[in-house]
């Protein structure tokens, strides 16, 4: 799958409406400030390093992190139908945790953690795109996310720091402290973190159905790079290369959208 400029500044627009409409002051303007920072990183960023994982390509990140934001929202609504008590948490602490759940993939505060493969054995054998900055020190992505925000003054509840740091649910083996313990007073006190693991795992696999199901029926050219349809026009790359690196800064997104246009 791949996204156009527009489609990317298009994502981007929502995110930024998605925090106005669902975080309160104080911590909108400072949660708006951070993501202003980062705007040309976070924007551009794909959601993991690997064609088989989801949303692996320029701007993928964004377009995650809204479908798990609207799947949140959507999730919530059935458990809520179905006799959660919705009163053990708030909807801004489910947006708030949608919205960051993988904040930690975007690196520290100097470099991102997504850069080009340099391997071409890897690309073209592990479809691996990208690799891991090594300038980046190890963290866990709900560790890292949870350190962005609290170092840039983005306070957070303790149903949220739960929820994000479990989001990945049982797939981490770290969570099962918070998801397998046998004890109720373990257990935790609110549905949230299952609301949004939940969420994340829908918004995962649609991500891969639109990406490889249409695959797996025959419908692509198996000699087109780019995956594209055999009834679209492949998609020219001269235009959306001028408008996606018209003002960026940073060396290694220009060389990650280098990378993108040529291949």
């Amino acid at each position: 799958m791949k996204l156009t400029a527009e489609q990317i500044q298009e994502n981007w627009d929502k995110l930024m409406s998605r925090i106005d409409v669902y975080i309160a002051e104080p911590r909108r303007s400072n949660l708006k400030t951070f993501y202003e920072k980062y705007s040309e990183r976070i924007m551009l960023m794909p959601a993991a390093h690997k064609k088989e994982y989801h949303n692996a390509f320029p701007g993928g990140y964004v377009d995650h992190v809204l479908r798990v934001i609207d799947c949140a929202l959507k999730v919530n609504n059935v458990w809520v139908e179905m006799g959660v008590d919705d009163t053990t948490y708030t909807t801004e602490e489910l947006v708030f945790s949608a919205l960051n759940h993988d904040l930690g993939k975007i690196g520290d505060e100097e470099n991102e953690s997504y850069i080009p493969q340099t391997d071409q054995w890897r690309r073209d054998k592990l479809g691996e795109d990208y690799m891991f900055n090594t300038k980046v020190q190890f963290a866990s992505v709900p560790d890292r996310g949870l350190f962005l925000l609290q170092s840039h003054n983005i306070p957070y509840s303790f149903n949220e720091m739960i929820a994000i740091q479990t989001h990945d649910g049982l797939y981490d083996e770290g969570n099962k402290k918070y998801l397998m313990a046998f004890m109720p007073e373990q257990r935790p006190r609110t549905s949230l973190p299952y609301i949004v693991h939940q969420a994340d795992l829908m918004a995962a696999r649609i991500e891969f159905e639109k990406e490889w199901l249409p695959k797996f029926k025959g419908n692509l050219d198996a000699s087109e790079k780019n995956y594209t349809l055999t009834n679209k026009q492949p998609v020219k790359k001269t235009s959306i290369k001028t408008k996606a690196l018209g003002n960026i800064q940073s060396e290694g997104l220009k060389n990650v959208m280098d990378d993108f246009f040529k291949t």
